[in-house]
């Protein structure tokens, strides 16, 4: 997910000058969203994983630049036990948390910190699993307490995972970032002084950049980790300038106040390729766009209103509009049809506004509804022009008789109120973390993360849920992808979603700027950046 917030005028002009003294060696990069927070297995958002995940925190394993081929990471080996039900993972030795100015490590990485890590989220009897405001998302909506026997500590360097029954993509997951690893030395330190929320605050981790500060809504400030397991990096400091605005990003990236721009609006990549200063990557991420439609609030729960909603949008003219010719494909499916298991029989839903008066008259609402759709400021890769696309949603609507009102809301307010269940519909996006069908689907629409709140869509089909998860315990990926097929039909006829669009990804950096890979994944990562 992508979050965009406002800044306000006055705190721009002072960011931007603050930031354009910096010292040439100093990365800023124009962000277009603040972190929720820095304690990463609370939040879903991408900007958070940004500032936390692929800063500050590493995981076991990791997925090489690039690519979602999985690489060691903590964890310099493993071995997956014959039935699929134990993992050994051999930790690297030497590796070094972060020190800041409350607390300085006694003792380097050991197993110690992976126990502490998941039995936090996974032991409701862990003094840390009740101070987490938010809950942890994802461990919640894969059902990981169901999944995770238990971990074992071996020795200080080695680890097992020994699970409840096999799960195809469990190891794909643990280079997730709610996987990663945390000092229980810092956390034991933070509790015993009674300042927890510190864990959120002031982050400690093994990653290549040190958390130094953060300005609300402006900027996140780190340094480069001299002490970094594999290879301090080349920058002395990097800085995430928080700049919603697509088009105050571009500005800032041509002026040289930014040496790195993220999600630049589609429609302006052919003016920025053109700039002989900048260089524009691009890439077909794992990205979807889509609207969650509220089967918890009625009469949003009855199926024909939910195809209706989804006959009456006008879906080519939106992506026309929003990403321009070429940058984004339709989506019928909550993947795109570049990853296994996809079902290409699929049809999407028409732009057919009869058969939508249709279907609402037979569902008793020939005379209209009242729904609400929520959206954010700014703009990103799954929404570049929030405001408008939801007048276009609320044009479309009303042309088969449904009054909608359009609520915009900072991203942090959106996404809490949003898994409470308090809107209609609402405008979000997904980035897939790890390659695998399974990580679009389970966090995003299984029972469990309607349950959680984390699913959009409050939707939960029996039926559905119950081939994700046989899905997710085959070992043999053509058995899988058959399920997903299953799977993928339940869900269009369902239609918990307006499935809008899988966009491509795009960056712009300054000419001299090297190292920096676009992920498939929709992450990050700053550590290999040389600057000119």
């Amino acid at each position: 997910m992508f979050p965009m917030p406002f800044l306000r005028g006055g705190l721009l002009l002072a960011v931007m000058l603050s930031v354009h003294a910096q010292a040439a060696e100093d990365l800023v990069v124009c962000s277009e969203a603040s972190p929720e927070g820095f304690d990463i297995v609370q939040y879903t958002a991408a900007t958070t994983a940004d500032a936390s995940a692929e800063t500050l925190f590493e995981r076991l394993v990791d997925f090489a630049p690039g690519s979602t081929q999985i690489v060691p990471a903590l964890a310099q080996s493993w071995d997956i036990s014959d039935d699929g039900l134990a993992y050994t993972f051999t930790l690297r030795k030497g590796v070094k948390f972060h020190t800041n100015k409350g607390f300085t490590p006694t003792r380097e990485f050991n197993a110690d910190d992976v126990l502490w890590s998941f039995q936090r989220q996974l032991d409701p009897a862990h003094p840390w699993h009740r101070l987490s405001l938010r809950g942890f998302p994802y461990a919640e909506a894969m059902g990981l307490a169901q999944l995770i026997e238990r971990v074992e500590k071996l020795d200080e360097y080695r680890v097992r995972f020994a699970l409840t029954h096999p799960e195809a993509p469990f190891l794909a997951n643990l280079a997730m970032g709610f996987a990663s690893i945390y000092s229980a030395e810092y956390a034991d330190h933070l509790l015993a002084a009674g300042t927890p929320e510190r864990l959120n605050n002031e982050p400690i981790g093994t990653g290549p950049f040190i958390f130094e500060r953060y300005t609300k809504d402006a900027q996140v400030r780190f340094r480069g980790n001299p002490d970094y397991w594999n290879g301090a990096p080349a920058i002395k400091r990097l800085v995430l300038a928080i700049t919603p605005e697509p088009n105050v990003r571009q500005q800032r990236l041509k002026a040289g106040d930014c040496q790195i721009t993220l999600f630049p609006r589609p429609v302006d990549i052919p003016a920025l390729k053109a700039d002989p200063r900048l260089q524009v990557l691009e890439l077909d991420s794992l990205l979807t766009a889509y609207i969650g439609i509220n089967t918890r609030h009625p009469p949003l729960d009855d199926v024909r209103v939910r195809q209706a909603l989804n006959l009456a949008f006008d879906k080519a003219a939106y992506i026309r509009a929003q990403f321009g010719e070429g940058n984004a494909t339709p989506a019928v499916a909550p993947y795109p049809a570049t990853l296994w298991g996809h079902d290409a029989t699929l049809k999407d839903w028409p732009h057919d506004p009869e058969r939508a008066r249709q279907l609402l008259a037979e569902a008793g609402h020939a005379d209209g509804v009242k729904l609400s759709i929520w959206t954010r400021p700014g703009g990103g890769p799954t929404n570049p022009n929030p405001g408008i696309g939801a007048q276009m949603l609320q044009a479309d609507l009303a042309a088969i008789g449904i009054q909608s009102d359009i609520r915009v809301f900072e991203w942090g307010e959106l996404i809490k109120r949003a898994k409470n269940g308090e809107h209609d519909l609402v405008f979000m996006g997904w980035a897939g973390d790890n390659g695998d069908p399974d990580n679009f689907l389970t966090p995003n629409l299984s029972c469990a993360a309607a349950e959680s709140g984390e699913n959009q869509a409050g939707w939960c089909d029996k039926a559905f849920d119950a081939l994700i998860t046989q899905a997710r315990q085959e070992p043999e990926q053509n058995k899988r992808a058959a399920l997903y097929r299953q799977a993928l039909a339940i869900f269009h006829e369902q239609a918990p979603w307006i499935a809008l669009a899988h966009p491509k990804q795009f960056v712009a950096l300054r000419k001299g700027v090297e190292g920096f890979v676009l992920s498939p994944l929709g992450s990050n990562n700053f550590a290999r950046v040389k600057l000119p």
